[in-house]
């Protein structure tokens, strides 16, 4: 299964909902990826702390050799690194992503991704990371993909963004991958005793939009796993942010 996190608004979770459902997935035995497409690298950072330095192979230069039409290019595993976490690898970023965007999208490069994650064969998962715009790499993850989740803010302007995002999704279905299927909104940062988040789900949920049945808390806890570069199930796996993601896993798996 591939998996796309994906909104045009930043600030939302994007990062941290892929690698923290990636390395639960992983605890669990599945053999998981994550590829991130972000050039800001935050997931890469996340999962591998102070190796991504060290990496010499990044997704800059598998998009490097696609834009060189080597002949005998690596294949994707050349370009892989595997966690500290068991049964965890990552297609690290790399900020010369950046840069070659304008390039990749002017030779219409966007299929190169999908026929790449195809041939990945051992792997149970794969998260796809995207920077917050709809730009060539949140295209290519969407072609890419099997299903979409989008995280969504408790605030206004992350629900206004919805709508846009919306109609995002289902250009790149019409278009370009009929079989993409938007898995679920997953509400990040609410706050259960506050009014607005409580009333903006109920509102989406009027409007008949797919809110997944699993929310995730605001904690200062998930700041710290960003810094020790721990996910939570390895941070604090008695947390009750940890179990709420465990909770999103299970509704996906199921």
């Amino acid at each position: 299964m591939r998996r796309v996190v994906f909104n045009q608004k930043g600030g939302v979770g994007k990062s941290t909902i892929a690698c923290n459902l990636a390395a639960i997935g992983a605890a669990r035995g599945r053999r998981t990826l994550l590829v991130d497409l972000d050039p800001q690298a935050n997931a890469s950072r996340y999962l591998l702390g102070k190796a991504l330095e060290e990496q010499k192979k990044t997704l800059a230069h598998f998009f490097d050799d696609i834009l060189a039409y080597k002949l005998f290019a690596d294949k994707p595993a050349a370009y892989m690194v595997e966690t500290r976490f068991s049964n965890l690898s990552v297609l690290p970023s790399d900020p010369r992503l950046e840069e070659l965007q304008v390039k990749l999208e002017s030779r219409y490069k966007m299929y190169k991704l999908r026929e790449a994650l195809e041939t990945l064969k051992d792997f149970d998962d794969i998260f796809i990371d995207t920077p917050p715009a709809l730009n060539f790499f949140t295209r290519s993850a969407l072609i890419a993909a099997d299903t979409c989740l989008i995280p969504f803010d408790c605030d206004d302007f992350s629900r206004r963004a919805l709508y846009t995002l919306m109609d995002s999704v289902r250009e790149i279905q019409a278009d370009h991958n009929r079989a993409l299927r938007v898995e679920g909104i997953v509400v990040n940062h609410y706050q259960a005793r506050a009014n607005l988040p409580v009333r903006l789900v109920e509102e989406l949920r009027s409007e008949g939009l797919p809110v997944l049945n699993a929310f995730l808390s605001a904690s200062i806890k998930i700041r710290e796993s960003h810094v020790q570069a721990l996910p939570m199930i390895h941070l604090d796996p008695r947390h009750k942010l940890t179990r709420e993601f465990e909770a999103l896993y299970g509704l996906l798996a199921a």
